[in-house]
């Protein structure tokens, strides 16, 4: 008895011993158990604070953009148009442009020079702009107004500081402005088509006084803002010369600031491109599809006066320059580029390829002599290609001339209301 007594307490003594053996397993895997569980409760938390912080990041992503509208006749597009646009665009995400119907520039304004749909070539081709709408009327009504902001979901409507009056005298954005739905950018100063008409009429009418006359001076008045009828109180068009004054400023507003990567085609092509016009732009689309940069050298005032007279150019070469920059399909330009294209010169851009239109003032690039393009012609990388648009700046100035009388009667009307807005104006670009 005693011994199985004993026994048994032996027996139970050795199952006491291992109890805290199980009681350690037990206890570890506990541990374990909770360890796995508060991991799963950090994971979770983790990937439901990622998950929260993508949707907050998505809500940002969609969040809508700002739509603003703009519109105008944009007739003889210029660096002033330009301008007015880029700023625009800075006031929103997404720029709608309007282009005024050529019906609608007759009834309010005159004659326009470039039809609508050359306009619109030269609109759709800015940088700044993300949509254009045909056939804009002038003036905002309550229909227009609500179809820009009902299905083209524009937030704003904008337009210069100088006072834009119907024929009625009463305001084309006064219906915007009431709507709290209009805001203003700086007018550029120095620069409007109707100036530039007067320029156009201003050439022809010294030109055809006399031809023997030292017309480099015309020239010079031209770039340096002096005009002698103008000044002695002639009988001139009521128009002003360039008062435009560069400043590296504006060419930075207007550049890419981006260079040719490594391995860049880089596509060269040259020219005046006074009277920027569609012609240009559509040459200068052709360009940019050949390569990944394109390149473009705008020759100065005088090599344009030696090769296509002095009443050449029209524009000076800031204002030639920033009209080219402000195309989306250029990348780069040479401000004053040399007449002829050199070993040098293709060396330092790393051009690949230089590029000429069918149609140009001139054939400069089928001359056997004096050929400003033998190198790159002996280097066999030079193209001539088809221009779309058998227009040059001697259409443009044709055009003028055809109908001078309408031209005219256009600038002395819109003269009297400008001469009272830039009375006491310093001719500086705007912001």
């Amino acid at each position: 008895m005693g011994g199985g007594v004993g026994g048994g307490g032996a027996d139970g003594g050795s199952d006491i011993a291992l109890h805290p053996e199980k009681v350690k397993i037990v206890a570890t895997c506990l541990v374990v158990a909770v360890g796995v569980s508060l991991l799963g409760l950090y994971l979770k938390s983790g990937a439901e604070w990622r998950s929260n912080w993508s949707l907050s990041l998505n809500r940002k992503k969609k969040k809508k953009p700002i739509r603003v509208y703009m519109d105008g006749c944009f007739d003889m597009m210029h660096y002033g148009h330009c301008n007015a646009l880029r700023q625009a665009r800075a006031l929103g995400d997404q720029l709608v442009v309007g282009v005024v119907s050529d019906d609608e520039i007759i009834a309010n304004k005159g004659p326009p020079v470039t039809p609508v749909h050359e306009r619109m070539i030269m609109v759709n081709a800015v940088k700044w702009v993300d949509e254009v709408i045909s056939d804009a009327p002038y003036a905002i009504t309550e229909d227009f107004m609500k179809k820009l902001f009902d299905e083209y979901n524009i937030d704003y409507i904008i337009h210069g500081d100088d006072p834009c009056v119907l024929p009625d005298g009463t305001d084309a954005y006064a219906l915007a402005k009431k709507a709290g739905r209009y805001k203003q950018i700086k007018r550029t100063e120095g620069v409007s088509s109707t100036d530039i008409v007067g320029r156009m009429l201003l050439c022809t009418r010294e030109r055809s006084i006399s031809d023997s006359h030292n017309q480099s001076s015309l020239q010079r008045q031209f770039s340096h803002g002096h005009s002698q009828k103008f000044e002695d109180g002639g009988s001139g068009s009521g128009t002003r010369v360039s008062h435009f004054l560069p400043t590296s400023r504006r060419i930075v507003q207007f550049s890419n600031g981006k260079g040719p990567g490594q391995d860049a085609r880089i596509i060269y092509i040259d020219g005046a491109f006074d009277l920027f016009h569609a012609g240009h732009v559509e040459i200068l689309k052709l360009a940019r599809a050949l390569g990944d940069f394109l390149l473009v050298g705008i020759h100065n005032d005088q090599i344009v006066s030696s090769k296509r007279g002095a009443h050449r150019p029209i524009m000076n070469l800031h204002e030639r320059s920033l009209s080219v920059l402000a195309c989306q399909y250029v990348d780069e330009v040479i401000i004053g580029a040399p007449w002829e294209v050199s070993k040098d010169m293709i060396t330092t851009f790393n051009i690949s390829s230089v590029v000429h239109g069918t149609v140009a003032e001139t054939n400069d690039f089928l001359k056997e002599k004096d050929n400003p393009y033998v190198v790159p012609i002996s280097m066999g990388i030079f193209q001539v290609l088809d221009s779309p648009l058998d227009i040059t700046t001697t259409t443009i100035i044709k055009r003028i001339v055809s109908n001078h009388e309408a031209y005219q009667k256009r600038n002395q009307k819109k003269a009297a209301s400008e001469r009272r807005y830039y009375e006491d104006k310093v001719y500086v670009s705007g912001d």
